[in-house]
C-alpha cells in the first residue's frame, strides 16, 4: 500500500498528507474550494516543520505532495483514499459512490468522519467490505492516535491492513469494537464540552478560568493517568460516592446549548471567522498556532519519554 489520496484540504488534510507522506506514502491531494488547494502548500510544509521538530524518523526520501485539481486524477492508482470532507452524510456518501466507480476493487475508502457511523457511510457501495473509519484526531500531525473503525460490512482484512499501516507509521491505532455515533474520543470530548458551556452559561465560571481549571487540573493528569486507571488511582468507593449525588447534578441536555447555537447563528465560528468563544486578530491567530504546536510536541515528547 503506497499510493494514497487525500480527499479535502481544510482543517485535516493537510497534516494527515504530511503524515502519511513522512512514512513514506505518495501522497496525491484535491478539494473542491480553489482557496483551500492554494493554501494546502504552505499548510502542508508547517505540518512538516513539525514532524521535523518531533523528529519523526521518515522513510524514504520523496516527501512531494501532489495537489490536483479533479477528483479522477487524485485518486488515479490509489491504494487507499482518506476522505476529509465536512460532517454531512449526504455530501460524504455521494462523493464515496463517485469514488466507487473511480477505484479499483482492492482499493480502501477510509472515512476521517469525527462521528457518523461507517456502518452508514457503507450504503450502496459496490464493495462495502473495504470501507472503514480512520478517525485522526486534530492537529493530525501532532496527536498520535487514530480511530479504526469498522462498520457492520467491514471486512477484517481491511482493518488489519489499516492498522498496520498506523503501526508503520509510528501511530497508534486505537481498535473501537463497536459502530458507535461519535466513537470513542468523541464522545468523551462532547461530555467534557457539554459541562463545560453549561457552566459558563449558568455563571458558574467565566470561560478563560474553566479552560486554567481543565487544563491545570483534569487535562494535565489526564495525560499521564487515564480515566479507568484514574479511578484505581482516586478508588472506586470515592467514585461511587460522589457519583451517587454529583451525577444528577451533570447536564444532560440533548439539543446544543445557546451560547454555541447563537454565536454560530451570528457567524462567530472561533478562529476560522475572527471571534467565538474568545476574539482574535491574524496576529494573533498565527501566534496561537505556533505556540500550541511547540506545547504540544513538547508534552508528546515528555509523554513519549515514559
Amino acid at each position: 500500500m503506497k499510493n494514497v489520496a487525500i480527499l479535502g484540504m481544510g482543517t485535516m488534510g493537510p497534516g494527515i498528507a504530511a503524515t502519511l507522506a513522512r512514512g513514506g506514502m505518495t501522497v496525491r491531494a484535491t478539494d473542491t474550494r480553489q482557496e483551500a488547494l492554494a493554501q494546502a502548500s504552505s499548510l502542508i510544509e508547517g505540518a512538516f516543520s513539525v514532524l521535523n521538530a518531533l523528529q519523526m524518523p521518515a522513510k524514504g526520501d520523496n516527501t512531494a505532495i501532489t495537489l490536483h485539481d479533479t477528483l479522477e486524477a487524485c485518486v488515479a492508482g490509489a491504494d487507499l483514499v482518506i476522505e476529509t470532507i465536512p460532517e454531512d452524510l449526504e455530501l460524504k456518501l455521494d462523493l464515496l459512490t463517485r469514488l466507487d466507480g473511480l477505484v479499483s476493487p482492492d482499493c480502501m475508502l477510509a472515512s476521517d468522519t469525527s462521528g457518523i457511523p461507517i456502518t452508514k457511510l457503507q450504503k450502496g457501495n459496490s464493495h462495502p467490505g473495504r470501507v472503514i473509519g480512520m478517525h485522526w484526531s486534530n492537529p493530525p500531525h501532532i496527536i498520535p492516535i487514530i480511530e479504526v473503525v469498522a462498520g457492520a460490512e467491514t471486512e477484517p482484512k481491511t482493518v488489519e491492513r489499516i492498522t498496520t499501516l498506523i503501526s508503520d507509521i509510528n501511530l497508534i491505532p486505537i481498535p473501537i469494537k463497536k459502530d458507535v455515533p461519535g466513537f470513542v474520543e468523541n464522545r468523551v470530548l462532547y461530555a467534557i464540552m457539554r459541562e463545560c458551556v453549561d457552566l459558563v452559561e449558568e455563571g458558574v465560571i467565566d470561560a478563560e478560568a474553566l479552560d486554567q481549571c481543565v487544563s491545570w487540573g483534569i487535562g494535565y493528569k489526564l495525560s499521564v493517568v487515564g480515566p479507568m486507571a484514574l479511578l484505581d488511582m482516586a478508588g472506586l468507593d470515592i467514585y461511587q460516592a460522589v457519583g451517587s449525588y454529583l451525577n444528577k447534578e451533570l447536564s444532560a441536555r440533548a439539543d446544543v446549548n445557546p451560547v454555541i447555537t447563537e454565536k454560530t447563528a451570528q457567524g462567530h465560528l472561533g478562529i476560522k471567522s475572527g471571534s467565538g468563544i474568545f476574539n482574535y486578530t491574524p496576529e494573533k491567530i498565527v501566534a496561537l498556532r505556533k505556540a500550541r504546536a511547540q506545547k504540544l510536541i513538547a508534552v508528546r515528547k515528555a509523554l513519549e519519554n515514559d
